[in-house]
């Protein structure tokens, strides 16, 4: 076969096996020999090892390496060709249970081949689903490759030398399908350019791009795996911070309007009135935000803090900073429900101050907008005139300030409030809005590990509010678990109307709104096992409009329940948060609509039902609504996984630790990376194909360190001309366009 390239179509490899080349470019996504050859290993395993297989649930694919202990040709009367069939019945040991799979063929001949392929003594890899049949484990519809013995007719067991590489597929495509294209790739490509230039591999001791890959497809023991794997995880750590930094650089060299707070007295003012100390970590990070807001180049700062920390009020302080200097400041929220919590909150936080033009309005007030989708057309009119005409100082809304007839004066500050919920083009959509670039600060409650920070937030500062303002009551989380205990529902219920009777109110927050539908933009959790399948339970989950009847009519009858979720008319949403915070509803059934923002400091008690169908921060998101009036909380978790689960494990760590850091490091384990700050972070997940942000913390500082270094030699990456191009095609793709808005 001729010599191929990494451009070469992925036929090159395939000889005439069009079928299984079909499969990988439509199962896997791969096109080209370089695409393949990008397909690394998820595993290894010893050839010369038994698998430590656990014990398999019904269904489960699993892929073992077990030694033949039996193997026998049977023969059986085809019913449909009424002729005589032949299948060859093993049984393996594993360092777990046994298994036995049949393998039928058509002719005897073809049955004593597969015999003596599979004789007892040999070892193999053995893939299939687990099931069970009188009273043990089979696999069915198995496939195999022998490591001993005959070995198999496309000689893959003679090119291994103790680790057989077990890569990513699906169900059409095996393992060693995939590694027999590489095999051949690998012996075939003629070259693979190298985006290290050697003084850059000597430098941080990097294998060369060749070695690497014959190393990561076909290594002789584990050390030779990890050398590959610690020049690829460097190449894409590299290649993303350089990204990263250039755009910290442009964003340094952008133009933008100093606001130094001259023109005004509004945020001495409010300063004067409140009727309570800042905390250190609130005024540190104020002084922070005013003396990046008084440079003549945009602040791009990310506030992060536990829920219930003072974000809000740190980001008031700077919008009266903003308007004290002549601007506009606009903060963004994800909900209307938000939305309307912020104008109501920020509104009675500034008092007379939030009355600009009015009578009775102090003499430095401002006026606050509030501009939301579902407003009536006067009332939008209304807003957007005073918006346009710089009247409204303080601008607060949906994707409604997104739209293009709406116009600001002067847009000098962007807050955008959890902006794990936000679709990047959205938030560049605000900013664009403005003159000169305006300054931007992001707010999160979803705790931040530092290295996802710096991978998804690269161009972003960072300040974290770690402190609670006083008033804070502790929260004691509790797991009920209804596969154990299924009456403890009853006390679920029963502890609810405690609450209710000493004059509280609850949050009983479920996964769904009615049957299966769920909120707009959100995803249930799943548990995958190491093979890729996906091992959560198949129930049906809670629905807040059939459980609302149900408690309705029982063990709730009597007390005032409200319903809210997303598909409720705004106006409707607006009246039940109402009476919600008027204590006017006893019990509130709602979605995650109530995740942020929601601030009723009468409610001391939520109940999340199904709770193993949310993610580990947001339980901790949802829980931090409860205890904010200085009464203790009570979060209960109500779930049906089963004990020792992942599930269950997860919730086991949520009702262990009021530690959002510690939390979201847990969900970023198990969630992978970005999914943790939700969807609008999963495309530039999807881009990150080697380099996990928890595992990979040293690389990653490593890599941010030199791509500063090779910048302030080298602008241009002209030494390094094949890094550069990398690095201009990440920027060019659709995972930089994330990067560069957020």
């Amino acid at each position: 076969m001729p010599t191929i390239t990494p451009d070469s179509p992925l036929a090159s490899v395939f000889g005439r096996s069009t079928k299984k080349r079909d499969a990988v470019i439509k199962g896997l996504g791969l096109e080209t020999v370089g695409d393949l050859l990008a397909h690394f290993p998820r595993r290894y395993v010893e050839t010369s090892e038994l698998s430590d297989q656990g014990e398999p649930s019904e269904g489960q694919v699993v892929s073992v390496v077990g030694e033949v202990t039996s193997s026998q040709v049977k023969s059986f009367k085809n019913r449909r060709t009424n002729k005589l069939s032949y299948r060859v019945e093993v049984r393996i040991k594993t360092n777990g249970p046994g298994f036995t799979m049949s393998f039928f063929v058509p002719w005897q001949g073809q049955a004593e081949t597969e015999q003596r392929r599979m004789a007892v003594g040999n070892r193999g890899m053995f893939t299939g689903k687990a099931q069970r049949f009188n009273q043990a484990w089979q696999i069915a519809s198995p496939h195999s490759v022998m490591f001993t013995g005959e070995g198999d007719a496309d000689g893959l067991a003679a090119s291994l030398k103790g680790l057989l590489p077990i890569y990513p597929v699906t169900a059409t495509v095996y393992s060693w399908d995939v590694q027999k294209a590489v095999q051949v790739a690998l012996d075939l490509v003629a070259e693979v350019p190298d985006v290290f230039p050697e003084e850059l591999r000597e430098q941080y001791s990097l294998l060369d791009v060749f070695t690497a890959l014959r190393w990561i497809h076909a290594p002789d023991d584990y050390q030779q795996v990890g050398a590959a794997r610690k020049r690829f995880r460097f190449e894409e750590a590299l290649v993303t911070q350089l990204v990263l930094a250039r755009r910290r650089r442009e964003l340094r060299e952008l133009g933008g309007q100093a606001r130094t707070g001259d023109q005004g007295h509004l945020l001495a003012a409010f300063d004067a009135r409140l009727p309570f100390e800042l905390t250190r970590g609130q005024r540190e990070i104020g002084e922070v935000l005013e003396e990046e807001l008084a440079r003549p180049h945009p602040m791009n700062r990310l506030l992060q803090g536990e829920v219930g920390s003072g974000k809000t009020l740190v980001a008031v302080r700077a919008m009266l900073r903003t308007v004290d200097s002549g601007g506009q400041a606009a903060l963004l929220a994800p909900t209307e429900v938000l939305a309307q919590q912020h104008h109501r909150s920020i509104t009675g936080m500034l008092g007379d101050l939030a009355s600009g033009g009015m009578l009775g309005g102090a003499a430095e007030a401002t006026s606050v907008a509030l501009l939301t989708g579902s407003m009536s057309k006067a009332q939008r009119q209304e807003s957007m005139l005073r918006i346009a005409s710089g009247e409204a100082g303080i601008v607060i809304g949906t994707h409604a300030l997104l739209e293009q007839h709406v116009t600001f004066a002067d847009l000098g500050l962007v807050v955008v409030d959890e902006q794990h919920r936000f679709g990047v083009e959205q938030r560049a959509a605000l900013t664009d809005k403005a003159g000169t670039p305006p300054h931007v600060l992001v707010m999160t409650a979803t705790p931040i590990p530092r290295t996802v920070a710096m991978t998804v937030f690269g161009d972003l500062e960072i300040s974290t509010l770690a402190e609670l303002p006083a008033g804070r009551a502790p929260i004691q989380t509790n797991v009920v678990p209804l596969a154990d205990q299924p009456h403890w529902i009853d006390r679920v219920w029963e502890r609810v109307r405690e609450e209710v009777a000493k004059g509280h109110q609850v949050y009983v927050v479920c996964p769904r709104i009615t049957g299966d539908e769920r909120e707009e933009g959100e995803r249930d959790q799943r548990d995958i096992d190491e093979e890729g399948n996906d091992t959560t339970p198949q129930v049906s989950l809670t629905a807040v409009e059939e459980l609302h009847d149900e408690l309705a009519r029982g063990p709730l009858a009597d007390l005032r329940l409200g319903v809210l979720h997303g598909r409720l008319a705004p106006d409707q949403k607006e009246q039940t948060m109402r009476a919600f915070a008027a204590g006017e509803v006893d019990v509130l059934v709602a979605t995650t609509v109530i995740e942020v923002g929601v601030d009723v400091a009468n409610a001391t008690a939520m109940v999340l039902l199904d709770a193993e169908r949310f993610g580990v921060s947001q339980l901790h998101q949802l829980r931090g609504r409860v205890g904010r009036g200085g009464l203790p909380g009570l979060c209960l978790l109500v779930t049906r996984s089963e004990a020792g689960s992942p599930a269950r494990d997860r919730l086991d760590a949520v009702a262990a630790s009021t530690d959002g850091f510690e939390l979201s490091r847990i969900d970023l384990d198990q969630r992978r990376e970005g999914d943790v700050l939700g969807k609008s972070q999963s495309g530039f997940r999807s881009s990150l194909q080697n380099l996990r942000v928890l595992r990979d913390e040293k690389t990653i500082v490593t890599a941010r360190e030199a791509a500063e270094a090779l910048l302030d030699d080298d602008p241009a990456l002209s030494k390094a001309p094949r890094l550069a191009e990398a690095v201009a095609t990440m920027e060019q793709s659709r995972h930089s366009g994330f990067m560069e808005k957020a």
